[in-house]
């Protein structure tokens, strides 16, 4: 690994850490600077030439700033003579909007595609894309993870012999499958209709409820609108228990003390995709680490061996 170069934004320097940790390699210093016009330079203040340089950076909140951050980032090692450079990209805020669903809209999704093209990345890596499709928007390599490994070797410590996987909406029930068939128990769905940001309704829920253990999957939660929806839903037909579990844990506007607050939820989980300072945890909350496979992933990318095996149930 001695031709590798690895950087962190500010968006979240604690998981860039770990990765280098698991690879055994130093997490090289970059420092970012803010003029009185508020524009941002960034600086990578070690050799990139002719390396293999990774630029880890998920785009979470603030997003813009931290976006803009990583096109200065990947400028930077551009500029520097790097011999590829990979964003490594743990959430990809702009995976939602992957369609013109309204009039004149914008499709985010692949703007920012093109932008991490042009700003100079050769190679993404990412993990658990809201709408898969926006992996189509790349004309560069991408390496799509997920997080199901992670999240069912944490739930195969407890009795399943009445546990159901529930997705919140048939656009997650093929990730719920996945996931049901890893932990051996039954899938159910929602059957939900978005109309705003912070209004969901779901008419009803397909699968068997009445007296299981439940585990609600969703590849993020923001707000927690959907999944508050849902426990409406899950309380009038019968659950016995109510486990919630995400990749990515971005809970905004209060979204994990509602959720936590709740007498019959036992448990939230997520991964480490996204930052959750101290001060906002709650004792019901269990963070995963997916510093290991993202490591493994970066190892793999620098070698030239394949990625995809880490994608099989068994990898």
């Amino acid at each position: 690994m001695s031709e590798i170069a690895i950087f962190s934004g500010t968006a979240h320097p604690e998981l860039a850490a770990e990765i280098c940790e698991h690879l055994e390699v130093p997490l090289l210093p970059s420092r970012l600077t803010r003029f009185a016009n508020d524009c941002l330079e960034v600086q990578l203040q070690a050799n990139c030439r002719e390396r293999d340089v990774f630029l880890i950076q998920p785009i979470v909140a603030p997003v813009q700033e931290h976006l803009v951050e990583l096109f200065l980032m990947l400028d930077a090692a551009r500029g520097a003579s790097a011999a590829r450079i990979t964003a490594v990209i743990p959430h990809f805020a702009y995976s939602r909007s992957d369609k013109k669903d309204a009039p004149r809209i914008s499709i985010g999704g692949r703007l920012v595609a093109d932008l991490l093209v042009a700003a100079g990345a050769n190679r993404v890596l990412t993990m658990t894309l809201h709408s898969p499709q926006v992996h189509g928007f790349f004309n560069i390599p991408v390496d799509h993870l997920h997080a199901l490994k992670e999240l069912a070797a944490y739930f195969r410590r407890y009795d399943l012999t009445h546990a159901v996987v529930v997705s919140p909406d048939l656009g997650n029930a093929k990730e719920a499958a996945a996931f049901a068939r890893m932990l051996r128990t039954d899938v159910a769905a929602g059957a939900k209709q978005r109309f705003s940001d912070d209004k969901v309704v779901i008419s009803s829920i397909i699968g068997e409820i009445e007296g299981r253990d439940v585990i609600v999957l969703d590849d993020e939660i923001a707000k927690g609108t959907t999944v508050v929806e849902l426990m409406d839903h899950l309380r009038r037909q019968g659950a016995r228990s109510i486990r919630i579990a995400c990749t990515h844990g971005l809970f905004a506007a209060g979204a994990l003390e509602r959720l936590g607050g709740m007498d019959d939820v036992i448990e939230i989980v997520c991964t480490n995709t996204a930052p959750i300072p101290p001060e906002r945890r709650t004792d019901k909350l269990k963070i995963l680490s997916v510093a290991p496979a993202l490591a493994e992933a970066m190892r793999r990318i620098h070698n030239g061996e394949s990625v995809s095996v880490l994608l099989q149930p068994d990898a």
